[in-house]
């Protein structure tokens, strides 16, 4: 059985995977601290249970930003930070690099929580499912959206119900920054893995149309799907819009749910009647920051060696649904318009 030094030159013991230590903190580090790895040491350097060791980050002036904002050590790569002792990694560096941190972290035998997309390619997500069990360690995929307080009261609300439809729109504007993904990995990857979770069924048809408007990539994407249980989805998305809006509405056998993810609002309609009237209701929906109650059940998954939120299996199987619709490509065209839209007035 090996050690890590915990804080306070605290032994931590790892049985199976399982950290176990004489008090309850977790050090953790934080590998790429662009936008989200910024927003997740943030949330570390004041949660519960947990010492942020450091941050990693190529870049000199924004990892000393970071650093000094939260108090912790600064650091160039991965191979530093995993050499100051850490039990616990995030890695939100650019997904292309997901891959090979995420084999280093764990040969080290430390615990991960991969920023979705988990890899670029189904291979290399394999790959880091496959270390990972074979290592013993957690590994936690974040796809956040699961964790957001209207989206877990839509999954209350379905539960036992027969689901008939599912229809998503997540749209806004042109991002700032520029990645090398269109709107299918970047935004539709988020309701390809909560159509899953919210029938509990897997994705067996796919009916893509994309389109390249002002990008290189596809910047419009009208995704339609079938699952194994027979419930139709349909996700709208992409960066056209001049605002952002992120809206879910399902239907059921016995109710209609309404839900906006940036106001946190969800109604219910239920009681239908034969003249065509109804009844309607809000449901409650506790607030709480999506990404904290996801680091929370990160760290209680990594202490407790149980399973993880959010299965580096199950994020495999959602990327490979994002990616099964961008190969549709051959037969499903995505149409490239020159020039810029037309403004209206």
């Amino acid at each position: 059985m090996g050690q890590a030094v915990g804080g306070a030159g605290v032994p931590w013991a790892r049985v199976k995977g399982v950290v176990v230590a004489g008090n309850d903190r977790l050090r953790l580090g934080v590998i790429g601290v662009g936008v989200m790895g910024s927003n997740h040491a943030r949330v570390l350097s004041d949660m519960a249970g947990v010492e942020l060791v450091g941050v990693a980050d190529p870049d000199a002036k924004q990892r000393a930003f970071v650093a000094d904002t939260v108090g912790c050590a600064a650091v160039a790569d991965a191979g530093a930070l995993l050499r100051g002792g850490v039990d616990a990694a995030i890695i939100a560096a650019p997904t292309h690099l997901h891959h090979d941190i995420a084999l280093q972290c764990i040969k080290a035998g430390v615990h991960v929580l991969v920023e979705k997309p988990i890899a670029s390619t189904i291979e290399e997500s394999r790959a880091i499912v496959a270390a990972a069990r074979r290592a013993g360690v957690t590994l936690m995929v974040g796809h956040v959206e699961r964790f957001n307080p209207a989206v877990q009261s839509i999954k209350r609300a379905i539960k036992d119900q027969d689901i008939l439809s599912i229809a998503i729109t997540r749209v806004g504007p042109f991002p700032p920054r520029m990645s090398n993904v269109g709107v299918v990995i970047d935004l539709g990857v988020h309701d390809i893995d909560l159509i899953r979770w919210f029938t509990e069924s897997e994705i067996v048809d796919i009916q893509p149309q994309m389109s390249s408007a002002v990008a290189e990539r596809e910047d419009i994407a009208l995704l339609q799907f079938r699952t194994a249980s027979g419930v139709l989805a349909h996700i709208n998305t992409n960066w056209l819009t001049p605002f952002k809006a992120r809206n879910i509405h399902v239907a059921t056998r016995d109710k209609y749910l309404i839900a906006d993810l940036l106001t946190l609002q969800v109604t219910e309609c239920f009681g239908f009647q034969s003249d065509g009237s109804y009844s309607m209701r809000h449901l409650s929906v506790g607030y709480a920051e999506p990404l904290r109650s996801e680091l929370v059940a990160f760290v209680d998954a990594v202490k407790s060696g149980e399973r993880p939120a959010v299965t580096g299996e199950e994020a495999v199987a959602s990327l490979e649904i994002a990616i099964r619709c961008l190969d549709a490509r051959a037969t499903a065209a995505v149409v490239t318009r020159k020039g810029p839209r037309r403004v209206a007035g």
